[in-house]
């Protein structure tokens, strides 16, 4: 990711490790062998907190995504964009 807005940054990356606090916590519920919904529910909440930081980084990189050049000096095309955008949902 190549956004110069710290920021931005700052936000991402804390969702980012709630995110993975979150994954501990259902780790943890597994092991303790708690009932279904405290694990569903948590399970919840890191796929939501993953989904959070994946459209706040395509939301503020796109323009970066677009002018981003690969090995060849080629900018990404939109149908590579659109791909990423869409393995989020």
């Amino acid at each position: 990711m190549t956004s110069t807005d710290p920021e931005v940054q700052r936000k991402i990356l804390n969702r980012l490790r709630r995110a993975q606090g979150q994954l501990s916590a259902v780790i943890g519920a597994v092991e303790r062998e708690e009932n279904c919904r405290t694990v569903v529910t948590q399970l919840s909440a890191v796929s939501s907190a993953l989904d959070r930081a994946g459209f706040q980084i395509i939301a503020t990189a796109m323009k970066d995504c677009l002018s981003e050049s690969d090995a060849e000096g080629e900018a990404m095309p939109l149908s590579e964009l659109e791909k990423l955008f869409l393995s989020l949902a």
